[in-house]
């Protein structure tokens, strides 16, 4: 779909937008900013992932672990407890607990074929989750009188579409109700995601290819065999990586299919009008 004009999008009786790049560079920031504005639906991809399908793939995992325990397990089986996740917008630990980390059981690691699985589980999850935002877009409108609506999606939306295809469905899908917005980090911001990464790493979702080349790169690298592996270490050596190898990704989708920010300009939005601005600045 051709990009609105800066004057089709400041004169539009509705506004709606998908928000993209990596995690850390203000998209779930900026996309409550607009919902607190008082006009906006606030429809997070990365929830609606750990809520509606991989739900019970985490609640199974936390059974699993209370399965163990003689006392959890006779009130489990008894019906006596209730086990299930407590995700929200602005806490997904649950999700990324259940991904994991390959590497030594002792340590928290997964065997990586399971991980792989539970890899495969969220790329579905993510595409379906993709797929849901125009519907509701109809369902914020129907049910909530929400005209103007904003999609929030994790990191890993350029992992499960192909960037370089400019007849990729789900893009071209998604690119026919949405305007794709791009918040671009500089090399500060890398910098400072890797740093806050190495403080406290966590599971993301990665493209198979990517993986078990990273995987297979690493063993080598270290010798190690695959149960010997510090799970946080693996996940810490790819995360730079993945940056890198992101990036040209995120860049292609804003050129065949949407605008560009930068993550300055994000952190200067006060609210609704500024972004407006913001956005017509890019579309003129």
């Amino acid at each position: 779909m051709p990009l609105p004009s800066a004057h089709d999008w400041t004169h539009a009786p509705a506004r709606r937008v998908m928000l993209f790049g990596m995690s850390g560079l203000g998209k779930t920031h900026l996309a409550k900013l607009l919902r607190d504005g008082g006009d906006w639906f606030h429809y997070s991809v990365d929830y609606r992932i750990g809520t509606r399908y991989m739900g019970e793939y985490i609640a199974d995992n936390f059974k699993r672990e209370a399965m163990r325990v003689p006392l959890l397990r006779e009130l489990l089986l008894t019906d006596s407890v209730y086990i299930s996740s407590n995700i929200t917008f602005d806490n997904l630990a649950p999700l990324s607990t259940y991904l994991g980390k390959p590497g030594d059981p002792d340590k928290g690691g997964l065997p990586f074929d399971e991980y792989m699985r539970r890899q495969d589980q969220h790329r579905a999850a993510e595409i379906a989750a993709l797929r849901d935002t125009v519907p509701f877009i109809a369902r914020a409108e129907d049910l909530y009188g929400y005209h103007n609506f904003v999609c929030d999606t994790g990191g890993s939306i350029c992992e499960v579409i192909d960037p370089f295809d400019p007849h990729d469905t789900l893009m071209n899908e998604l690119a026919e109700h949405v305007l794709p917005v791009w918040i671009e980090g500089s090399d500060a911001h890398t910098a400072e995601l890797i740093r806050r990464f190495d403080r406290a790493p966590k599971p993301m979702y990665y493209q198979p290819d990517f993986l078990t080349a990273a995987w297979a790169d690493y063993l080598s690298q270290t010798g190690q065999p695959e149960g010997a592996v510090d799970p946080d270490a693996f996940v810490r050596w790819t995360y730079a990586r993945a940056l890198a190898h992101r990036a040209p990704r995120y860049r292609a989708m804003a050129a065949t299919w949407g605008v560009t920010v930068t993550a300055e300009e994000v952190a200067k939005i006060t609210g609704c009008d500024s972004f407006n601005a913001l956005i017509a600045t890019k579309l003129d």
